[in-house]
């Protein structure tokens, strides 16, 4: 992979400039925007970025660190999911505790905002409470965002508990957008000067990237990423009126900017020292990159990426058309088409080539996967295994050097696992899953020489591309992540059934 990202240059950067940040107060709120850790987005396209780099930064800091997790109400009920993780809302808090504990960073609670007594939300706090985690939870804030006055009083964040706080940098984070970090930060700044302490408040969103110009790919990418939210990137029109310089922000962080301004004036009864929503930014990540090229290729990989995933999540019934014709939109505006991404064409025409063969179009899929040499391996699915399982079974048999011939899994291994599913479980589907194929690979490595040779080249995936003419079922696309494998599927599933679909 060519590298276009100076990370080390980055982390140097990045935490001197908070360190500066937090010298002009005694406590400093610092709004996570994206994710805190795992960000495999900035990951694809900025490579060379670590995916772990914010939390790296955070541990670098942690004897000044303590971390707030928000979390809206609503995304709880109705079991709002993190896509790049396949999991809800309230799961990705609990992960999200364990991980910062494995840093050694105190997580001081977690804040449920626009509580209103929802069941599913009552249960996850006790849940929290009964563990001894600290939570508060927080209201809909009265008159916001356009009543000022009540905002700021008693009546506003004032109703809002007061997070008990130690440590000079408390980073507020969420498992996404929407949760009510911003609101969150406020309503401490409020309370904070209530007691005569000097804090204040900055935002760490690492995109839109400030200093990049604006239809820059890698900018354009973020308005990929968060079509659902109908961000749009633009010129800082603030920034350029009071320093004549031109920088990058998203639509929401603009248009809130001037409420935000009047909000943090009226806590503090000072003027700002805000004059732009750029200002209020702490994100150096622009001074990591060291390959503009490579950058600008990635990003564009990354915006097919997402239009392939949007159709998906269309298909799936998630989004509406609105948002997936957005997509589309994104595509065009760089002049990229779906099989501009590699392996898209081989996946299609393997499949072609196997409906023909076998004289039939439903029930069939094949995948697609490109290694790290630039070789193409494709695998389709059968009655044994689905095409995830057998294109990551070909792909290690090549980098293994091991025949198509040979078996890597005997029979006397697949057959009990067939009819356990079938006979004990009463799951009808019999066709092995990759989770499956590699449990039962690494079980015949233990006494089989030539599967202890193919299931040690899995590691050599990571950072590869892939895609299905097929939706692959949750279980493939979850292995695949593990893997570290970039997947996308075309909008079709692979039989009309409606349950059993894969």
């Amino acid at each position: 992979m060519k590298i276009g990202f100076d990370h080390k240059k980055y982390l140097e950067e990045q935490s001197k400039y908070i360190l500066e940040r937090v010298n002009n107060y005694d406590k400093l709120y610092l709004e996570f925007g994206g994710k805190l850790m795992f960000d495999l987005h900035a990951k694809r396209v900025l490579p060379g970025f670590d995916e772990n780099a914010k939390i790296k930064l955070l541990q670098k800091l942690k004897e000044k660190v303590e971390v707030v997790i928000c979390v809206y109400a609503g995304d709880i009920e109705r079991n709002k999911i993190r896509g790049d993780f396949g999991i809800t809302y309230d799961l990705e808090v609990l992960r999200l505790i364990d991980d910062l504990r494995t840093y050694e960073l105190d997580v001081n609670s977690v804040v449920i905002t626009r509580y209103d007594g929802q069941p599913a939300t009552t249960v996850f706090i006790n849940k929290l409470e009964r563990r001894g985690i600290k939570v508060y939870k927080h209201e809909a804030t009265k008159g916001y965002p356009t009543d000022v006055d009540t905002i700021v009083s008693e009546e506003g964040y004032g109703k809002n508990p007061y997070i008990e706080t130690t440590k000079p940098i408390v980073v507020v984070t969420a498992p996404g957008p929407g949760s009510g970090k911003l609101a969150t930060c406020l309503s401490q700044l409020y309370h904070e000067n209530k007691r005569g302490n000097v804090a204040g408040y900055s935002k760490f969103e690492t995109f839109p990237v400030w200093n990049v110009p604006l239809k820059h790919p890698l900018n354009i990418a973020y308005e990929a990423a968060t079509v659902d939210l109908k961000d749009v990137n633009m010129i800082d029109s603030f920034h350029v009126d009071a320093y004549n310089k031109v920088a990058v922000n998203y639509n929401r962080d603009i248009e809130s900017f001037p409420v935000l301004k009047r909000i943090i004036e009226k806590i503090t009864g000072e003027e700002s020292v805000y004059k732009s929503p750029t200002d209020m930014g702490v994100n150096r990540v622009g001074y990591g990159i060291i390959d503009d090229e490579v950058i600008k290729e990635a990003s564009k990989q990354e915006i097919i990426r997402r239009y392939f995933k949007t159709t998906c999540e269309y298909k799936k019934g998630y989004i509406d058309k609105e948002t997936s014709d957005r997509a589309k939109l994104i595509m065009e505006e760089l002049s990229l088409k779906e099989t501009d991404r590699n392996v898209v064409i081989p996946a299609r025409d393997y499949l072609a080539k196997q409906r023909k063969l076998q004289g039939k179009n439903d029930g069939i899929s094949s995948v697609a996967l490109e290694l790290e040499d630039g070789n193409i391996i494709t695998g389709k699915s059968s009655e044994l295994m689905d095409a995830s399982a057998a294109v990551i079974l070909n792909s290690i048999k090549h980098l293994a050097n091991i025949s198509d011939e040979i078996h890597l899994i005997s029979p006397v291994i697949l057959e009990p696992i067939k009819n356990l599913k079938l006979k004990t479980l009463g799951i009808n589907n019999t066709v092995l899953n990759c989770e499956e194929i590699l449990i039962a690979l690494s079980i015949c490595a233990a006494t089989n020489p030539t599967a202890q040779v193919a299931l040690e080249k899995l590691t050599m995936l990571k950072g590869c591309q892939a895609h299905s003419t097929t939706i692959i079922p949750t279980n493939d696309e979850q292995t695949f992540r593990r893997l570290g494998i970039d997947i996308t599927c075309d909008a079709e599933y692979q039989s009309e059934n409606l349950y059993y679909n894969n």
